[in-house]
């Protein structure tokens, strides 16, 4: 199956030259994920809701400061390896180029949208994350804030004991923390996602005086939202699918099939990584740009990476996917290269970027961040269990059959 029929020739594009409470918005559209940023006719990057929620660069910035350099795809891509590609590079919409210009996006709904009747074959149990990140009904606002950054998550569900008490995302922080005091010059309107209770988009782009600081020391049950939506891990993920996109929401608190207690927390990225699981041990390591790797095999990035784990005791890697990035830009001859490394063990999973000239080079340089994760002990959250060959087989039964 490939994209053919599910890449979107709309997309909301940007000149690098932009700035960035212009860019900022365009996200009031509550659908738009991210948007395609050119140089002329040339392709640049992307900037998605997440990243620019997240950015302390002030509204006069240009818009090319904050381009993220993600894969780009052909018309004909495989939608199994558009998901590889989503996975590696932490992105939702991924542009589609023909002849080196954006024709469209394809993005993380419509793949999940097309694989949806076949997800039959997998459950909530073999996607989900179950270490649960959550914060408490007393949690400051500024404390959860501080959660959805390091975590790199969008949404931290409230737990009050053992029940989910409410939802609260990283758009709805964003916008209660800009809405008081004055505005910062050249502040507008953002609207970066969150849904206020009055459903209306109220706070400015960029830094705010006045009460701030004071918005941060707020509990987080006066922005939580009290609508969670929970879901059972014996569920099969086609329903998990289709309650997403009913509700338009992104994540579901994951439950005992017993009781109520939260154990971990189902995203639509969860979903996505399943379809990158592999039908045998043989591609534990995904390389995608290994042309670019000059003096350097693949076997070769196999052992850099079992290196790394097996420096930090008892580690065993489910999973590493490396991704290679050319950009234009030369010193010597040499291009510079975005390297970034996924590796999911058995102790969590880890997550950095390298960015040198050369494709080694670069490579080096995430496994060297990656390395200092490992030593610190921080890990992005606790892996998922490995399917087995099994339940691999019903889930692409439908890849293999044609």
């Amino acid at each position: 199956m490939d994209i053919t029929e599910i890449l979107s020739s709309k997309f909301t594009e940007f000149d690098i030259g932009t700035p960035l409470s212009k860019v900022a918005g365009a996200f009031e559209n509550q659908e738009l994920d991210a948007v395609v940023v050119t140089d002329g006719d040339e392709y640049r990057g992307i900037v998605s809701r997440r990243q620019l929620a997240s950015s302390t660069n002030q509204p006069s910035a240009k818009v090319g400061s904050q381009v993220q350099h993600v894969p780009t795809v052909e018309r004909t891509e495989d939608v199994r390896e558009v998901a590889r590609l989503m996975i590696g590079s932490d992105a939702k919409t991924l542009p589609v180029l023909d002849d080196d210009r954006v024709v469209g996006v394809v993005t993380g709904d419509a793949v999940l949208e097309a694989v949806r009747p076949f997800l039959d074959a997998a459950t909530v149990d073999d996607a989900y994350t179950a270490k649960l990140v959550s914060a408490t009904p007393e949690t400051t606002i500024g404390k959860a804030l501080n959660l959805l950054r390091e975590a790199g998550i969008a949404h931290l569900p409230v737990v009050d004991g053992n029940e989910v008490a409410g939802m609260v995302s990283l758009y709805d922080v964003i916008e209660f923390t800009t809405r008081g005091g004055s505005k910062s010059q050249g502040g507008s309107s953002s609207g970066f996602g969150g849904r206020s209770g009055g459903g209306q988009n109220r706070g400015g782009f960029g830094a705010r005086e006045g009460d701030a600081d004071r918005m941060l020391d707020l509990p987080v049950r006066n922005l939580m939202s009290d609508a969670v939506a929970t879901v059972e891990r014996s569920a099969p993920l086609d329903e998990v699918v289709e309650t997403m996109f009913e509700q338009e929401i992104s994540s579901l608190v994951v439950t005992a099939d017993d009781n109520d207690e939260p154990v971990g927390i189902i995203t639509k990225t969860d979903v996505i990584e399943a379809l990158t699981w592999e039908r045998d041990d043989r591609n534990a390591v995904q390389v995608f740009g290994l042309d670019l790797l000059e003096g350097m095999t693949y076997d070769d990035v196999s052992a850099l990476i079992e290196s790394m784990a097996s420096k930090y005791g008892e580690m065993s890697v489910i999973k590493a996917s490396i991704e290679l990035q050319e950009h234009k830009e030369q010193s010597r001859g040499v291009p510079l290269v975005l390297a970034r490394i996924r590796l999911v063990t058995d102790r969590g999973y880890f997550t950095a970027d390298g960015e040198g000239y050369g494709a080694s080079h670069a490579l080096r340089l995430a496994a060297n961040a990656v390395e200092r994760q490992l030593l610190k002990g921080k890990t992005y959250g606790q892996s998922k269990k490995q399917a087995d060959t099994d339940e691999q087989a019903r889930l692409y039964g439908w890849w293999l059959g044609g």
